[in-house]
């Protein structure tokens, strides 16, 4: 019981004479990000920087009507942001804040309203349209309203728990095989090497997990912009 909650330990908020150090931790990814002046010549870093930011805005926007262009900015930075912390998280020694379902939540569900909202603001009978599909039978329109209006409430919740449940997955997984080197390493070496050349491996998967992890996040959030723009 005491191995197991330690391994949960991970997830706990840090904190420093009982001050939570968890706006620190959110904080932290935009150091890595600095803001180009005008009396700064290009670097290396920061033309790789504007490219990524460029080419993932063009792919982002590319199925969005030019409504939903306006949200450029916000989901570009929204990436960035759970994209540095989710790779900062798989370091030593570190806290990702984006295992806490609270955070996730938070980041959920106002966007997910904003785009409901501005779909019921700007189009609300498309908007209300997507709750009945066209042609459907008499008997079947209050089960598929329910069923539909279900779904609706159901997005926020999944984009949460989708990022929150792979990271911590993620995160449990290297722990434990990181313990069973250790513990291999005196007994069996020959097995705490290949045990190690796979926690290897499985760090190098997480942090693929972690970059697609933030761009789905992200991606389902401008689908459903998508619906109502």
């Amino acid at each position: 019981m005491a191995l197991a909650l330690g391994f949960f330990d991970q997830f706990a908020s840090p904190s420093f004479l009982n001050i939570p150090l968890i706006a620190l931790a959110l904080l932290l990814p935009w150091v890595f990000f600095p803001k180009a002046l005008s009396d700064w010549n290009p670097n290396r870093y920061m033309t790789v920087q504007a490219w990524f930011v460029n080419r993932f805005t063009q792919q982002l926007l590319l199925p969005l009507n030019v409504g939903g262009h306006k949200w450029a900015a916000l989901l570009t930075s929204l990436m960035i942001f759970i994209l540095t912390l989710n790779i900062l998280g798989l370091m030593p020694y570190t806290f990702t804040p984006t295992t806490q379902l609270s955070l996730n939540m938070g980041l959920a569900v106002p966007l997910w309203l904003a785009t409901v909202i501005i779909g019921m603001r700007t189009q609300p009978t498309a908007a209300l349209g997507h709750l009945l599909p066209e042609g459907t039978p008499t008997l079947l329109i209050p089960i598929l309203i329910i069923i539909e209006t279900l779904s609706l409430f159901i997005r926020p919740i999944a984009l949460g728990v989708r990022l929150t449940a792979n990271l911590t997955a993620g995160h449990l997984l290297i722990q434990l095989i990181a313990t069973a080197v250790f513990v291999l390493g005196p007994l069996m070496p020959t097995v705490a090497l290949l045990t190690a050349i796979l926690l290897v491996l499985l760090t190098l998967l997480e942090i693929a997990v972690a970059m697609i992890q933030a761009y789905v996040f992200v991606l389902l959030l401008s689908l459903y912009l998508q619906e109502n723009v």
